[in-house]
């Protein structure tokens, strides 16, 4: 169990950071001190009280990223509920589901979001707040809550007579082992199961973020990911505001044009992606201009390439605002051509791995201590096993235990059952390998792995890395039928268009790189079709593609 309780490092960090700046909304240029943040968290405190919600009940909450998120998730759990996170991407069915799923009583959401909404498809809330203004927006029967409502400000001020101070902040003294949230993901295999996740598994990576240095006081942090999303959550927002960090939230879609104006302003200390934004940078940025005849010859002369890869790490780091310590990216793997050119040109990243079940970190590195190819090597109060016989040299399910691990699945026992062996192990449904020094390196997903014709595991994820960094192509995903592999390809119809290729000749560009791809794979990976989709996969929060949409489509090899 972790020493410090999850509430009270929240609480110390409200008290010891009063002053400094907390929450900011980017777009509209408004802050809020740790003093005023912990003022309406308190003020939600009352509201709580006030309402008969009792340690334990469940409360929702769905919108972007904003101040009054963050400030709506610390006052429930602070308060002794448990927060249901729930992602804004998610459909009005979805959101149904998992608000009575969960047995939530309180649903925070934003406007937006409740106008998509149906209240009688939620019939055990009692009522339903705005996080644009906290307000209330519905609630299911009488008044009463409308009246707490109209009294709120005058109970606050009968408290607090003479205005909450930070010795007034008093959060709740809960045990770590107790619920702190339940977590809803969308999984790549299907609808999402509800992750109980305690508040030991939330201190444990709070803890491991404060002990090493991850983040410290006045750090600033640009927050880009969702925070209903695991990683996002822990770090960007949770450890951010246990240390006395500035998250500043981008509650935008982050485009490049988007990040690099605020990367700019910003100038963030620590910045946390998924690998999407970088290989996008480097294919429709760096490539192109690494391709061209001239680059070419001036790489291959000794001394100008260093001097060059140099020049372009510079201005890379400048485009994150070049006082960042590093750049920590997980969520998804990182493509090798990508991360072998980040690392000629000596970019400070690493990657780490972890999944919502374990709140989210499993395995770490520094930078300077990354290994290639790898996610780092198992958290101090994590462990990590290969359930094979050879875990050096042949991959097996990774299967991991420690302080982070949840509780179970929400009123789920069967799914609970099958997650865990019979000493305690919990399965992560990834297939890894391990070096001598404990470096972990995934392979791929268990139930994605294809069994081929004469035993071998194929990992289509790792054919689908070569794809993709072939001419033309935007994303694709490698696929099984009786024995034969083939892959769909969603062209980059950007880079199509200015090299003035016409698109009835796609496929013959396709068999081209098909032919290629085929050149540098085994041979029992060949691809013997590459098909067309029309359009961009479908993806999770994480942009991993929804796999299992795609299983039984219609070809003919």
């Amino acid at each position: 169990m972790i020493e410090q309780k999850f509430t009270k490092l929240l609480e110390k960090s409200f008290k010891e950071n009063w002053n400094l700046p907390a929450y900011t909304n980017y777009y509209k240029n408004i802050t809020y001190t740790y003093g005023d943040a912990a003022k309406q968290i308190v003020r939600l405190h009352t509201l709580f009280k006030e309402a008969n919600i009792h340690h334990g009940d469940k409360i929702a909450l769905i919108g972007k990223n904003t101040p009054n998120w963050a400030i709506t998730y610390i006052a429930v759990v602070t308060y002794g509920a448990v927060i249901v996170p729930i992602l804004q991407d998610f459909s009005p069915n979805d959101v149904h589901h998992i608000v009575n799923h969960s047995d939530s009583v309180f649903l925070f959401c934003s406007d937006k979001n409740w106008d998509n909404l149906e209240e009688d498809k939620m019939q055990n809330l009692t009522a339903v707040f705005s996080i644009d203004d906290f307000r209330c927006i519905h609630q299911h029967d009488g008044e009463r809550i409308q009246k707490i409502m109209q009294t709120l400000d005058s109970t606050f001020d009968m408290r607090y007579p003479t205005g909450l101070s930070k010795e007034n902040v008093c959060f709740a003294d809960l045990e770590n082992q107790e619920l702190a949230m339940i977590s809803y993901t969308s999984g790549t295999t299907g609808f999402s199961k509800g992750v109980m996740i305690s508040g030991n598994a939330l201190a444990g990576n709070i803890t491991f973020g404060i002990d090493t240095h991850l983040l410290e006081k006045g750090d600033r942090v640009l927050t880009f990911l969702p925070l209903a999303h695991a990683f996002g959550m822990a770090f960007d927002f949770l450890t951010a505001t246990c240390v006395g960090a500035h998250t500043i939230l981008l509650n935008k879609i982050p485009s490049p044009k988007v990040l690099t104006k605020a990367f700019e302003e910003i100038k963030p200390t620590v910045i946390f992606m998924v690998p999407l934004i970088l290989e996008k940078i480097y294919k429709k940025q760096l490539q192109p201009a690494l391709s061209k005849r001239s680059m070419r010859l001036a790489l291959s002369i000794p001394y100008l390439d260093d001097k060059i890869y140099s020049q372009i790490n510079t201005q890379l780091e400048e485009a994150f605002g070049n006082e960042f310590k590093q750049v920590i990216i997980g969520g998804a793997p990182l493509n090798r051509e990508v991360e072998d050119f980040l690392r000629k040109i000596k970019f400070r990243f690493t990657v780490g791995y972890g999944m919502t079940e374990c709140a989210p970190l499993i395995s770490y590195a520094p930078w300077n201590q990354y290994v290639p190819y790898s996610v780092g090597k198992a958290l101090p109060k994590m462990e990590i096993k290969i359930d094979s016989d050879d875990p050096y040299n042949i991959a097996g399910e990774i299967i991991v235990r420690g302080e982070n691990v949840m509780s179970g699945y929400y009123k789920n026992i069967e799914a609970t059952k099958a997650a865990f062996m019979n000493d305690g192990w919990m399965r992560t449904g990834d297939i890894g390998v391990l070096d001598k020094e404990g470096n972990l390196f995934i392979k791929g997903r268990c139930k994605t792995m294809i069994l081929g014709a004469s035993g071998q595991n194929i990992y289509p994820e790792e054919i689908e890395e070569k794809l993709n960094n072939l001419p033309f192509i935007m994303e694709s995903l490698v696929l099984e039928r009786d024995g034969k592999l083939f892959a769909l390809v969603y062209p980059d119809y950007d880079a199509v268009d200015a090299a003035c290729i016409s698109h009835s000749d796609l496929d013959i560009v396709m068999e081209e790189n098909r032919k290629n791809l085929n050149q540098i794979v085994a041979s029992y990976e060949n691809i013997m079709k590459i098909i067309l989709y029309p359009n961009e996969f479908v993806k999770t929060p994480k942009r991993n593609i929804k796999r299992y949409l795609y299983t039984n489509i219609n070809v003919n090899l």
